[in-house]
């Protein structure tokens, strides 16, 4: 069980790697900004989050290159280097690694998905969350006045 100082100094550290996610991991300056050594802010980062702060970071990186998979028109490399990767290779090997599958993957997998009608069929939809987002009542289906 940590202190509540400890934990006030914790969200501290991993709101600045919120921040700063894409800017070049480095413990020491983070654990410094915490008012920690690296071991102590580490371990009890660690602790508390479930995940060292290296695998939150790199966990931001991807979700946040999913995003722009997905919204953005950039390239993977320009994704890669906003995300805060210096080699494109590594940031696949990751990205597949996390994800199943290779960022052009993700990518067209969802463009596809965005692309067809009805992706998801009315029989998915229940009945009466239908009959009122469409404006119908009871199961004649007349329109509401």
């Amino acid at each position: 069980m940590i202190r509540h100082f400890q934990y006030k100094k914790i969200c501290l550290g991993r709101d600045y790697l919120q921040e700063h996610f894409s800017d070049s991991f480095n413990l020491s300056k983070v654990a410094k900004y915490s008012c920690m050594s690296q071991y102590h802010f580490s371990r009890i980062f660690t602790n508390v989050f479930g995940e060292s702060p290296n695998t939150f970071v790199a966990r931001l990186r991807i979700e946040k290159a999913k995003n722009m998979l997905i919204t953005e028109k950039f390239s993977i490399g320009e994704i890669c280097e906003r995300v805060g990767y210096t080699s494109v290779g590594s940031f696949s090997s990751l990205f597949k690694k996390q994800v199943g599958m290779s960022p052009t993957q993700y990518r067209r997998k969802l463009w596809g998905l965005s692309n067809e009608s009805l992706a998801f069929p009315m029989q998915s939809i229940p009945l009466c969350y239908s009959q009122n987002l469409f404006g119908f009542k009871n199961h004649g289906m007349k329109k509401r006045r």
